[in-house]
């Protein structure tokens, strides 16, 4: 390959995803600094990105991601999973479902008692309410004016009343907001849409508005290869664009946002990770540093499905004629049902009343996933279903990440160790159980038919535990591989800078001790918004 002669920037971003794209427009509001921003992937100018309902081609989609396969995992029957996640700008919040949650206050107060000082829920709420223009306007837990449009799910026609008052049937509190003082309930779904119906990803909601300041450049199709180092400080990065390998120059720091496959596997490539790994991988090994690639947290998630009693569910609004104008509608006016996701209600719950917090999410959806446009009379009318997706949310068990070579374009080796911890299962369980009865509630009983998924004769706890291990997916909210802290073994410290070096932070989802009760891409947004002024104070 042709090697290109080195650039120089003040600061350095690998990766423009959620993260990512906070810190870039953050620090390039200073005129005064310059900054270079790699992408590997390309612009997330695409039509099927910017419409919410078009999520699942987006995440499917095999040139927006970077077609991660898991390793067979020992907990699930030695199934590989499926992990997707963005490879364009905007990384991951350019493709997933668009949910907007933050998890509860203990989330982040664990953080800080796990070491993580500075990191406590009074600490980032600051930052939550700074990057949101939320719906609910201007509140002790909510901002309005931040670059981050949160609007509510458009519930007309999705059965969001049945349900919601079959969970209050069922015993368990009312919220009209997890995000504030009750975190716990059926909750209306919030989702990362502007004004205009359109995914308000982290490009378009940060990146997008700061493209005209002279002091950043945007680079896409570029590939971070390794960090460069004088002595222990880093000094810039090399990557890759096309079939040229260049190198650039950092005169302050370079700061990883790779997300967390992709920050970890770049440190152990660049020599900073397990000593014995990296030396059996034919890599120098600059700091010995071996919680790189570990600690791995991911919610499981397993998908019930129930027949619908009657043709209700938003099957109808697939059938051809009607899917025509409803996107018509969203194209011309940004509104109507394909301008929202199909959520029923988003369910926090606590399982065990002993419990702190909530331990289960109940995705309940009025259709399944695998519901598509149909045309009468040469499709036949499908059949009504409605999916409920069991989250396990403060799951014990952790994976982690190796390299397979020392090639930076390989993909990395990855086991999340699924259901290896006891309490996972049996919670994961007691979530099924939960959720049979909800949707056996009435008034949502009058809607619900038969069990499809597992179906009423998988009763007892190895039956369920079984299906558990056959059917077992994840929520795609993988976090922890460079945890901070402020034991040895934590990855990067409090301030996000990487133990052992000078000039280099990690600054995404990686960095998060524990993975929230939440879908995490909110949270990765604060991690941006907390990085950037963390970097910014260093000046």
């Amino acid at each position: 390959m042709t090697q290109i002669a080195s650039e120089e920037f003040d600061y350095i971003i690998v990766g423009a995803g959620s993260a990512g794209c906070v810190v870039t427009a953050r620090l390039s509001e200073d005129p005064n600094v310059s900054i270079l921003l790699l992408e590997a992937g390309g612009t997330d100018r695409k039509f099927k990105i910017s419409m919410p309902l078009g999520f699942l081609s987006t995440i499917l989609d095999p040139k927006l991601g970077w077609g991660y396969m898991g390793e067979p995992e020992p907990h699930l029957n030695h199934r590989p999973l499926w992990l997707p996640r963005g490879k364009v700008l905007g990384g991951s919040s350019s493709i997933n479902g668009m949910f907007y949650m933050r998890g509860h206050p203990n989330d982040y107060d664990t953080w800080a008692q796990m070491g993580a000082r500075g990191w406590s829920y009074d600490d980032v709420l600051p930052y939550f309410r700074k990057m949101e223009d939320s719906w609910r306007g201007e509140n002790h837990y909510h901002g309005t004016g931040g670059p981050l449009r949160v609007e509510p799910i458009q519930t007309r026609h999705l059965l969001h009343e049945p349900l919601k008052q079959a969970v209050l049937a069922a015993g368990y509190p009312d919220t009209d907001d997890i995000s504030g003082a009750q975190a716990e309930g059926p909750a209306l779904g919030e989702l990362t849409i502007d004004r205009n119906g359109r995914r308000a990803s982290a490009a378009a909601a940060y990146i997008r508005p700061a493209l005209g300041r002279r002091n950043l450049e945007v680079r896409l199709e570029s590939q971070a290869r390794r960090v460069l180092f004088d002595g222990q400080r880093a000094r810039g990065v090399e990557y890759q664009r096309g079939g040229q390998v260049r190198q650039v120059r950092a005169r302050r720091e370079v700061i990883l946002g790779g997300g967390v496959y992709n920050s970890p596997q770049l440190l152990m490539l660049s020599g900073i990770g397990p000593a014995e790994h990296l030396t059996e991988r034919g890599l120098s090994v600059k700091v010995d540093s071996p919680g790189v690639g570990r600690n791995i947290s991911e919610h499981p998630c397993c998908m019930m499905e129930f027949a619908a009693a009657r043709p209700v569910t938003f099957v109808r609004e697939l059938r051809f004629d009607r899917a025509a104008r409803h996107f018509l509608q969203w194209l011309a006016l940004g509104t109507g049902k394909f301008a929202t996701q199909l959520n029923s209600c988003n369910i926090i719950l606590r399982t065990d009343r002993k419990l702190a917090q909530p331990d289960i999410q109940l995705m309940s959806n009025p259709v399944t996933f695998s519901a598509k446009v149909w045309m009468p009379p040469f499709t036949k009318t499908p059949e009504h279903k409605f999916a409920c997706g069991v989250v396990v949310l403060n799951q014990r068990s952790r994976g982690w990440l190796e390299l397979r070579s020392a090639d930076p374009l390989d993909t990395p080796a990855v086991t999340l160790n699924i259901m290896d911890d006891e309490w996972d299962r049996a919670t994961m369980i007691r979530g099924i159980r939960e959720a049979r009865r909800i949707y056996r509630t009435s008034p949502q009983a009058e809607l619900t038919g038969t069990e499809l998924l597992p179906g009423a004769e998988v009763q007892s706890d190895d039956e369920l535990e079984a299906w558990v291990r056959e059917v077992c997916e994840i929520g795609q909210h993988a976090v922890g591989s460079c945890r901070m802290g402020s034991d040895p073994a934590a990855v990067v410290d409090t301030e996000l800078r990487v133990k052992g070096v000078e000039g280099l932070r990690v600054i995404d989802a990686s960095v998060m001790p524990t993975v929230p009760g939440a879908n995490t891409n909110a949270t990765a947004i604060m991690i941006g918004e907390k990085g950037a002024d963390m970097i910014r104070a260093a000046d």
